[in-house]
């Protein structure tokens, strides 16, 4: 029994293999269209592809141009081909302005582009792109289905972003460039003020703000001193309990000390 069923199954295997190999090398169209469909609703992308590659351009302003276009979008992002995807989902919503597919179009234009976006080390150029997308579908569909979903990619590509500008300013402290990290740390404070990493910002930004002081020539020496003060009062005023609590104390009380020379010279 399990000879013939192992039997049967070959058989189907290579009719289906046999009947796919037929209708690539067939000049009929049609034929293409209809495995290529059959294909599609197995969820065998790649094979689909091959065949709506072969005749997208003759159905070119034919009533089965807008299906089929939609399709042809679909097998590459099922493919993971989230380049031409974006790309080709975007153009279907440009030409079939009033389909009933426009908005999921839309939507999977964007979400190629969300799955296109790098881990936060690298360039975030496409992570930019991927929220703008997002963000432009939202505003176009907002009462869509899939506005949550599209909201939540945006928060976590609007955290990687994040991730990616602390850790850059945090390295800047690691290699003791102090200014440029005092620098990097006020831009990410601005520009990210609900961050989850602000309390290690502001602890970071007086961390370097300190060392420069202490190590500084002395003509910049109080200047650098007020300043370290300012982004102690910052942070005691944002978080009167924190992990680096000591620590902050203990450059406090050594800032306070130094400053003392200044007061008792002028």
């Amino acid at each position: 029994m399990r000879k013939l069923l192992y039997i049967f199954t070959a058989s189907v295997l290579l009719s289906s293999c046999s009947e796919y190999q037929k209708a690539l090398k067939s000049e009929d169209i049609a034929v293409k269209y209809k495995m290529g469909e059959d294909l599609y609703n197995q969820g065998k992308a790649a094979k689909a592809n091959r065949l709506f590659s072969d005749i997208v351009p003759s159905y070119r302003g034919k009533p089965q141009a807008e299906k089929l276009m939609y399709m042809y979008a679909k097998t590459y992002y099922d493919m993971k081909d989230y380049y031409v995807a974006g790309y080709q989902f975007e153009r279907f919503a440009d030409s079939y302005p009033k389909s009933e597919k426009l908005e999921e179009a839309s939507f999977y234009s964007a979400k190629s582009y969300y799955m296109l976006s790098p881990v936060y080390s690298k360039d975030q150029t496409e992570t930019k792109d991927a929220i703008e997308k997002l963000q432009l579908f939202i505003n176009a569909f907002p009462k869509s289905e899939y506005v949550a979903e599209a909201n939540q990619y945006i928060k976590e590509l609007d955290h990687k972003l994040e991730t990616k500008a602390f850790e850059i300013a945090k390295q800047y402290n690691t290699i003791t460039d102090y200014k440029a990290s005092i620098k990097s740390f006020d831009n990410f404070i601005f520009e990210f003020p609900g961050s989850s990493y602000r309390e290690q910002a502001m602890y970071y930004r007086l961390d370097a703000a300190y060392k420069l002081a202490m190590n500084s020539v002395e003509y910049k020496k109080q200047e650098r001193l007020e300043t370290a003060e300012d982004y102690y009062q910052s942070f005691k005023k944002g978080y009167a309990t924190s992990e680096f609590t000591e620590t902050v104390e203990e450059m406090h009380a050594n800032i306070l000390h130094e400053l003392e020379n200044y007061s008792t010279k002028s």
